[in-house]
C-alpha cells in the first residue's frame, strides 16, 4: 500500500480544479487565520493599550501554536487521512477566528493564537503533502499534457494571497466606522474560513490521503539538508516581522486607510500569482539555489521601506514581498518531492515546518521589543532583512541529495 493512492484525474481542468480547493485551505490556514492579524493589529493596539512587544508575542504565540502542529503532524498523518486532517484544521481555524471576537483579554487572546497556530500547521503541512502528491501522480488521459508540478505548488501555497486580499476586503470595512469594531472583523474572518473550506471539501473529494503508520517511522535525514533547514529558519525569523508590524509601521509613517488598503491588496494579488512567476525556478533546481533566490529578493523587499517612505518604494516594497514569500515555502516542498522517497515526505515536509516554526516564535516579539527601543519599527525591519540575507547565503550553500 503505498503513502497515498494515485487520485483519479485524467485531465488538466480536474487537476487545476482539485489544485484550486487546495489553494482556498492554504488561504484559510495562512491568510486569513495568520497573516489577517497585521491589519487588525493598529486597531487591537490601540483600544487595548498594547506595547509593540505584546503585539509581537501574539504573533509568537500563534507561532508557537504552528511549532506544535508541526510536531503532531507526522503522527497524524500516520493514523488519519491527510484531506480529513486538512479539512478538520480548517474547521478549527473558523471556530478559533470566531472566538477572537468574544474575548478582550490578553491571556485569551494568547490562548485562541496558540490554538489557531496549531490547527493552521496541521491543515497547511496536510495540504502541503496532498499538493505534492496531486503534482507527481497525476494520469492524464492520452493526448492531454499534464500540469506541470512547479504550478501545482505554486498555486497551493499562492492560495494565502486570496486569503491576504480576502481578510483586507473584510478587515478594512468592518474598522471603516471605528478601531474598536475590531471583534466584528474577526466574526467576517470566521465566516469566510468557514465558506472556503466548505469549498475546499467539494473540489478535493477525488483527492485521498490513507494513514500509513510506516510513514511515521520513516527516518528523515536531517543533517545532508542542513543548510536549507538553517536558512529556513532564518526565513521564518526574518519575513514574520515585516508581515507582523508593516501595516503598523506605514501607518505610522503617513499613508492613508485608501494606501493601506491598495498596498495590502497588493501584496495578496502578488502572493496568488507567484505560483506562475516562479514554478519554474521550482521544478528547475534541486538544491538550494531557489531558496537562496528567493530569500534574497525577501531581503531587498523588506530593507525598502526602511530606506524610503515614498509611496513608490513601499508599492514596490509590497509588490516584491508579495511574489516571494510564500514561494520560499513552495521551494522546501519542492526540495523535499526532489529529494526523498515518497515515504519521507510527511517527515520532510514537518521538518522544514518545525524549523520555520521555530524561527516564527522568536522573530515577532524579537522585533516588537527592537521596535520598543531607539529607532521603532525601522529598526526592527532592518534587522529582520539581515536575517533573510544571511538566510539566502545559507540556502544557497545546499547541495542536492543524491538519488
Amino acid at each position: 500500500m503505498t503513502l497515498i493512492e494515485p487520485p483519479p484525474l485524467s485531465s488538466r481542468g480536474a487537476v487545476l480544479r482539485s489544485a484550486a480547493g487546495l489553494a482556498l485551505a492554504a488561504a484559510v490556514s495562512l491568510g486569513l487565520a495568520r497573516f489577517s492579524y497585521a491589519l487588525l493589529l493598529p486597531a487591537m493596539r490601540g483600544d487595548l493599550g498594547w506595547t509593540y512587544f505584546t503585539a509581537g508575542a501574539m504573533n509568537t504565540v500563534n507561532a508557537a501554536g504552528y511549532l506544535l502542529g508541526a510536531l503532531l503532524a507526522p503522527r497524524a498523518l500516520a493514523r488519519f487521512d491527510a484531506r480529513q486532517l486538512m479539512l478538520a484544521g480548517g474547521v478549527l481555524a473558523a471556530v478559533m477566528l470566531a472566538a477572537h471576537g468574544a474575548v478582550r483579554s490578553d491571556a485569551a487572546l494568547y490562548a485562541l493564537r496558540l490554538g489557531t497556530g496549531v490547527g493552521s500547521a496541521m491543515s497547511f503541512i496536510a495540504g502541503g503533502l496532498l499538493a505534492a502528491r496531486l503534482a507527481s501522480m497525476q494520469q492524464m488521459a492520452p493526448g492531454d499534457r499534464p500540469v506541470s508540478p512547479g504550478l501545482v505548488l505554486g498555486l497551493y501555497y499562492g492560495g494565502t494571497g486570496l486569503g491576504i486580499m480576502l481578510s483586507t476586503g473584510l478587515v478594512t470595512p468592518a474598522l471603516a466606522g471605528s478601531s474598536s469594531h475590531w471583534p466584528a472583523a474577526w466574526l467576517a474572518l470566521a465566516v469566510a474560513s468557514a465558506a472556503a473550506t466548505v469549498s475546499t471539501a467539494a473540489t478535493t473529494r477525488s483527492l485521498r490521503a490513507p494513514p500509513l503508520r510506516s510513514a511515521a517511522r520513516a527516518v528523515v535525514p536531517w543533517a545532508p539538508f542542513a543548510f536549507a533547514l538553517a536558512g529556513y529558519g532564518l526565513f521564518g525569523l526574518g519575513y514574520i516581522g515585516y508581515m507582523t508590524f508593516i501595516i503598523t509601521l506605514l501607518r505610522e509613517q503617513g499613508l492613508t486607510a485608501a494606501q493601506l488598503t491598495a498596498f495590502y491588496l497588493l501584496l495578496g494579488a502578488c502572493v496568488s500569482a507567484s505560483g506562475w512567476l516562479w514554478a519554474g525556478l521550482l521544478q528547475r533546481f534541486r538544491g538550494g539555489q531557489a531558496l537562496a533566490f528567493l530569500n534574497a529578493l525577501l531581503a531587498v523587499a523588506t530593507v525598502l521601506p526602511v530606506l524610503s517612505v515614498h509611496p513608490v518604494a513601499v508599492f514596490v516594497s509590497g509588490a516584491l514581498f508579495g511574489a516571494v514569500f510564500l514561494s520560499v515555502v513552495a521551494a522546501t516542498t519542492a526540495l523535499v518531492r526532489h529529494n526523498l522517497p515518497v515515504a519521507q515526505w510527511p517527515g520532510g515536509i514537518a521538518a522544514f515546518t518545525i524549523l520555520f516554526a521555530a524561527g516564527q516564535i522568536a522573530g515577532p516579539a524579537l522585533v516588537g521589543a527592537i521596535a520598543d527601543g531607539p529607532g521603532g519599527l525601522l529598526r526592527g525591519l532592518a534587522w529582520s532583512a539581515a536575517a533573510l540575507l544571511l538566510a539566502a547565503v545559507l540556502a544557497g550553500c545546499q547541495r542536492p541529495l543524491m538519488r
